[in-house]
């Protein structure tokens, strides 16, 4: 390797090589090599002159090649100096590089504010929020139902929602008023069964979620009527046949119906169903008119109680035990102003378990206001009406 000339030769070469009037390259020197092998493209109009070599190092001629070249295989230039040569003259030179801050150099991201303890941070503005949490429920809110069963679900809460006092004061009214018609008689019982046939028709449909269901309930609705006037036309002993001859051929014909139906197949089995039970739930509520008078009278009484104890703001275990209690004590006390007697307690205890049973299919699946309004009021008689005939034929 060559001997190293000392840092002062090293000193000596750099004022020299600085302060040397490098000679410019003639004007046709590049352009003549580019002719010999093709026509030189036309300038661009309003470029400057020596634009185009600008970005290209100076030529300093071939006498000062020859002498720069000993110096330069014994000393290379600094890569510093190599480099900016290449570069475009900045005037002043090149500004000092700072050192800028870590905190600077993320100048340009918008401020994140520190989250405070208890604060969800999927609440910060800018970003999509994920909703996690539901509104409270509302009965005016949603027409449908009371509370939105989605919502509830995912609260985990139960779907048996009970009517409420509301209905209970209807219940209670309107069995009041069957036990009294049916002291006075048939006829005069029977426009207060039929109230509780339609609101039956109604109150099904609308439990199932079937509405405005106009075909269906009006079905329904015919059938009790014909069941009512079957059991009016026949002797008394004959009655529970002509209930169930109307029943069974209500069937049939809500069958055939839904067999024209040009709906899907499941939509059709849904509707059979529906049609079905409203139409026989309504068909056995002409059970008061074929029970003796004396039995209906004790049985309508003991669920207008029952259901109106079961009302009471208390737990579900003693509200039971009191509804029935409250059942039996009204048979038993009605039962003393009828030939029943004290059979009237059987009667009013059976009849009470069963209007809870009605209470309690009413209360299923997240029901609505008028559910409650309709179901609520007429399914706990009804569902009483078979055990009133049965038990008072018993009692007897």
């Amino acid at each position: 390797m060559p001997p190293y000339p000392g840092p002062e030769h090293e000193q000596q070469y750099q004022p020299q090589q600085e302060h040397q009037q490098q000679p410019v390259a003639p004007e046709g020197w590049f352009r003549d090599e580019a002719q010999a092998s093709a026509p030189a493209a036309a300038p661009v109009q309003g470029w400057p002159q020596g634009a185009e070599t600008a970005y290209l190092p100076p030529y300093p001629g071939p006498e000062h090649e020859q002498q720069h070249q000993p110096h330069q295989q014994q000393s290379p230039p600094p890569a510093e100096e190599t480099a900016r040569g290449y570069l475009p003259a900045v005037a002043g030179g090149l500004p000092p590089v700072a050192d800028v801050p870590a905190a600077e150099q993320t100048a340009y991201l918008p401020p994140q504010a520190a989250a405070t303890p208890g604060e969800d941070p999927a609440e910060a503005p800018g970003e999509p929020q994920e909703i996690t949490s539901w509104s409270p429920p509302t009965l005016a809110g949603n027409t449908l139902r009371a509370v939105d069963p989605a919502q509830a679900r995912a609260e985990g809460r139960s779907p048996i929602i009970d009517p409420g006092p509301q209905s209970a004061i209807l219940t209670a009214v309107l069995g009041l008023l069957l036990a009294v018609a049916a002291a006075l008689g048939q006829y005069a019982l029977l426009l207060p069964l039929i109230a509780l046939q339609g609101l039956t028709a109604a109150g099904w449909f609308r439990l199932n979620g079937m509405w405005p269901a106009r075909q269906g309930i009006a079905l329904a609705f015919a059938g009790a009527v014909v069941a009512d006037v079957a059991v009016l036309a026949v002797d008394p002993t004959y009655g529970p046949g002509a209930i169930v001859g109307t029943l069974g051929a209500w069937v049939l014909l809500t069958l055939v119906l839904q067999l024209r139906s040009h709906a899907d197949p499941d939509e059709r089995m849904y509707g059979l169903m529906a049609s079905v039970a409203s139409a026989a739930l309504a068909i056995i509520c002409a059970g008061y008119l074929a029970a003796d008078s004396a039995a209906a009278t004790v049985g309508a009484a003991a669920v207008a109680v029952a259901v109106f104890a079961r009302a009471l703001p208390l737990p579900t275990a003693p509200s039971v035990g009191v509804s029935l209690a409250a059942a039996a004590g009204a048979g038993i006390a009605v039962g003393g102003l009828t030939p029943v007697g004290t059979g009237g307690a059987l009667i009013g205890l059976v009849a009470g378990v069963c209007a809870l049973v009605g209470l309690r299919v009413a209360a299923y699946d997240y029901p609505s206001k008028f559910v409650h309004m309709t179901a609520g009021v007429a399914l706990p008689l009804a569902a009483a009406a078979p055990a009133v005939y049965l038990i008072g034929r018993v009692v007897g």
